[in-house]
Parts: structure tokens; C-alpha cells; sequence
């Protein structure tokens, strides 16, 4: 079972192995989209060469995750989830399977630590408090050593 230490920050400025992007099923290409929330922010900060990575790898399957390079952010790579669907909507389901599927390649690459956004809660639709609570569950069911952090972004005192 893994307990994901919950903290309020920017994902961006987490001190872990990799990070997660919550982003969508990949099947418009990437750069026809303008990256909102985590994923504008990882563009903005990464540069484009996750993404041209991402648009590589083809449809991921609703719930699913794929891993890239972490570009110039300094993270051992990033982990892509599919939570939203093609109506951009996020589901209890999509949310939870996302969580287990990003966990699954932390584990086969036996990443220490790493932190998510809570998928779902912005461009999904879903809620904060939700999808939050759903990330939670899901871990619970998961197998790992990792160490994982959920950050409920905020801008901190004295952040942009």
C-alpha cells in the first residue's frame, strides 16, 4: 500500500526522481493543442523535446501512462497519463486507472520517488476534493516502495 505524503506547492519545484503530467489520450498531435495548467507549465520549463517524444508514441489508451525524457527539468523522466478523455472530461475511473498505470512504470523502472498533480481536478473537470480523494484510494491498492508526493498546486509566498 502506498500513502502519498499530500503537500501545496508547485509540482515543478519538487525535489523527486520523476514527475507525472496529467494529460490527455494523445491522438491530436501535441503541438495543434496549447498545453494548459501542468502541462503548459511543463512545456514552458521543459521545452518542447518531451513533447516531440510524446507525439511519437501514438494514442495512449484512456487511463494509460507513457514515459519520455524530462527535458531541461531536472527529473529523471516524466511520466504522461491519460486522464481525460476525448471530450476532455475526466472520470472516477480514468483518474484511478491513470494512478495505477503511472505507478506501474515507476515500479518497472524503479524510480525512489516522484510526484503527481491531482489528474482530473482541472482541465477534467472533476474537482479538486474528487479527484483528489480518488488518488488516494487508488494507492492504497498499489504495491511500491516509491515514495510519492501529491501536490495540490499553489502559489506559495513570494512564488509568481
Amino acid at each position: 500500500m502506498v500513502t502519498p505524503t499530500i503537500v501545496d506547492g508547485d509540482l515543478l519545484d519538487q525535489q523527486t526522481d520523476v514527475i507525472v503530467n496529467a494529460w490527455n489520450r494523445n491522438i491530436i498531435p501535441w503541438w495543434l493543442l496549447i498545453p494548459q495548467g501542468i502541462s503548459g507549465a511543463i512545456k514552458r520549463r521543459a521545452g518542447l523535446q518531451p513533447f516531440f517524444e510524446l507525439g511519437r508514441m501514438g494514442a495512449i489508451p484512456l487511463g494509460g501512462a507513457v514515459r519520455t525524457g524530462a527535458g531541461r527539468l531536472p527529473y529523471k523522466a516524466i511520466i504522461h497519463v491519460a486522464g481525460i478523455s476525448m471530450w476532455w472530461r475526466s472520470s472516477a475511473q480514468s483518474i484511478q486507472d491513470s494512478v495505477v498505470s503511472a505507478m506501474a512504470l515507476v515500479n518497472q523502472h524503479h524510480y525512489a520517488t516522484e510526484a503527481f498533480p491531482i489528474i482530473g481536478a482541472g482541465t477534467g473537470g472533476f474537482g479538486e476534493d474528487g479527484a483528489l480523494k480518488l488518488m488516494v484510494e487508488a494507492f492504497q491498492q498499489i504495491d511500491s516502495t516509491a515514495a510519492v508526493t501529491i501536490v495540490r498546486f499553489r502559489k506559495l509566498a513570494g512564488g509568481a
